[in-house]
């Protein structure tokens, strides 16, 4: 089973405290783009790495890819004010996909287990997104008062990659964007175009690399990584 992957990368620093784009920032020597993209160079199911990217940044980008050998990134498109945009500007580029994922550059540790799962509900589903099991008791607060607590087996925390028949989720991307329709992942707008979406169940390690405590836990686990091959 083959797919396309398309990931936005023309983020910003500000939560890392970097005064650029974080997915420059090295793990273990390395940057955090270069990491995630490794990842589906390796996979055999992947056909083809789209990213949106800042303009300003391509040349900067286009020296990672060549340096890293990454032959599957095939094309660079402007991204735009919002993730959602970037992430529409890419999947039009991947035109022609029949399964698209679509994935957090600054996620560097997902497995390819995983995404083979994601691929596989995908095809014979429509949708699928990676997530983990709430490990913590939720509670409902309003105004800093609990409303009341919710039973955490029914809840997930989503993560990426999200696959989908790309047909579907183009709908769903296209419906969004004409009604000017912000949401916070692919899933979402999925939902609101009534597709069915279902959840493969990810690893805790796909961890996404926004602040300063995120690089430690990183080079931890590339760490722990080394230590068990």
């Amino acid at each position: 089973m083959n797919y396309t992957v398309v990931l936005p990368a023309a983020g910003s620093g500000k939560r890392m405290g970097a005064a650029y784009n974080k997915l420059f920032l090295k793990l273990n020597g390395k940057p955090i783009l270069a990491h995630t993209l490794e990842v589906f160079q390796l996979d055999p199911w992947c056909e083809e790495i789209v990213l949106a990217i800042n303009e300003q940044e391509r040349q900067d980008i286009e020296k990672l890819i060549t340096q890293y050998q990454l032959t599957k990134v095939t094309k660079l498109v402007q991204g735009g004010d919002e993730r959602q945009h970037s992430v529409y500007a890419a999947l039009q580029a991947a035109s022609g996909a029949e399964i698209v994922l679509v994935h957090d550059a600054a996620r560097p540790f997902i497995l390819q287990e995983t995404i083979h799962a994601l691929v596989e509900k995908a095809t014979a589903s429509g949708g699928a997104i990676a997530a983990v099991k709430a490990k913590d008791t939720m509670k409902r607060v309003v105004d800093g008062q609990v409303q009341e607590t919710i039973d955490r087996e029914t809840l997930w925390s989503v993560q990426t990659p999200q696959a989908f028949q790309y047909e579907l989720l183009m709908k769903a991307a296209r419906q969004a964007d004409e009604q000017g329709f912000l949401g916070t992942d692919e899933g979402m707008l999925a939902e609101r175009a009534g597709i069915p979406v279902y959840v493969v169940e990810s690893s805790y390690d796909n961890q996404k690399m926004t602040t300063p405590e995120d690089l430690v836990l990183g080079e931890g686990i590339l760490r722990r990584r080394e230590e068990t091959k």
